[in-house]
């Protein structure tokens, strides 16, 4: 008899916290659409105001570090993880076991390592004109 009630209570408490739950949920679906149509009504938001030039010239150092922090890591020797001569060993591995499934895999892996090589020097020089601007113009005070 004990059993019974006891499982009873817990049945009807789970009830009433499903409809509980299903209420708030059809309250809070009712809530989000009607926001969101006051949203689509109004006007759309203000576009940027500015190039955002003085937060860039504060970030110049931060990104410079970066930039030379990955290009050092690519360019290491075979000993170090992340480096292209590590992963160009890792492919010659692959090949002269037999693996050929896995040597293009990572064979794919090396020739986007080394186009990042690439983009990370392309990078670096833009930086180094960015901060000459930075530098002549009061680090881009001017803007907003």
């Amino acid at each position: 008899m004990d059993v019974r009630r006891h499982r009873r209570t817990l049945l009807v408490g789970l009830a009433t916290t499903a409809v509980l739950a299903t209420g708030t949920g059809v309250a809070m679906a009712e809530n989000t659409t009607s926001a969101t149509a006051t949203t689509s009504t109004a006007s759309p938001a203000p576009g940027p105001t500015g190039d955002g030039a003085q937060k860039l010239c504060k970030r110049v150092p931060k990104i410079d570090r970066r930039i030379d922090r990955a290009l050092k890591r690519l360019d290491a020797g075979a000993g170090r993880r992340g480096s292209v001569a590590r992963l160009q060993q890792r492919v010659d591995n692959a090949k002269s076991a037999g693996h050929d499934e896995i040597a293009t895999f990572l064979q794919d892996r090396l020739t986007f390592r080394k186009s990042l090589v690439t983009t990370l020097k392309q990078r670096e020089t833009d930086l180094a004109g960015v901060k000459t601007w930075c530098e002549n113009n009061g680090n881009g005070a001017g803007g907003k």
